[in-house]
Parts: structure tokens; sequence; C-alpha cells
């Protein structure tokens, strides 16, 4: 069975990437290290534009490049029989992150809003009065409390 090799720039195009990603990834060991044609070229196998489509799904979800070698290798592990929790639990882990992340940008937004609602213009103004509404005073408490004591 003969399969068609593809040159980076015909796999970077099908992917929706550029080139210099690919050996990116090649370095970061996400990407397998291609065969090389007579002349020096790299030759990927079809199946290198799945790879490559998966790990920018998984950036588009939020999991980092570090998360995503873990993913792939996940994978590698389940296909050969090997036990490895998968993509269930590194999913409801990145879940739960993401659940706080936006807790925490809902509470960024309602300050920005009362910020812009009170009319505040001038921060070193409106750190030092009673009637504003961003959180100085909760930031330097969180400030006292990550300085090592004494």
């Amino acid at each position: 069975m003969i399969t068609t090799r593809l040159r980076s720039g015909q796999l970077a195009e099908a992917a929706g990437v550029n080139p210099q990603t690919l050996r990116y990834y090649e370095r970061r060991g996400l990407l397998a290290e291609p065969e090389r044609s007579l002349g020096g070229h790299r030759l990927y196998p079809p199946a290198a534009v799945t790879t490559l489509r998966v790990i920018k799904a998984a950036q588009r979800l939020g999991f980092t490049l570090d998360e995503v070698a873990d993913l792939l290798e996940a994978g590698r592990l389940r296909r050969t029989g090997r036990s490895d929790p998968g993509l269930q639990q590194r999913a409801q882990a990145k879940l739960t992150e993401v659940e706080a992340r936006i807790a925490d940008l809902r509470a960024i937004r309602a300050a920005l809003l009362e910020a812009v609602e009170s009319g505040c213009d001038d921060l070193a103004s409106c750190a030092t009065s009673s009637e504003c509404p961003l959180p100085f005073d909760d930031l330097a408490e969180e400030d006292r409390h990550d300085r090592p004591c004494c």
C-alpha cells in the first residue's frame, strides 16, 4: 500500500499552521520527527494533519502545550492497552480551572462596572477615597497574606 507523504508546506497548509510551527512541535515532542526525502525534505504521514488539528483544538480549549503533550501520550498509552486516566480526568481538571477563571473574571467585571458607573478617572485619587468601588483594600490584605512573616 502506497501512502502519500506530505512535505512541510503541504502539511502546514492542510492543518492551518505555519511551517515553523511544525518544527517547533517536533522539538517539543508533540509531532513525531518525519522521514526525509533523498533531497532532505521532511515527509510527514497523512495522520500528522489530524495530530496538528488535535493540538490546535486542545489549545483552544485552554490546554497548554505541556498538557497537550500529556494528552497525546495518554492516548498513545491507551491505544497500547496501558492504563492512563486519559482525557476524562484531564478535561475535568481543566473544566474546574476554567470555572475558577470565569468566577475571577466575573468579579473583575463587577469591579470595573462599579468603577465606570461611579466615574472613577484617577486611580491614585480613587484609592484614597472611601467611596472607591475598586478593591484596593482587598488587594492590600491579600498582599499582606502573601508576604512571608518577619
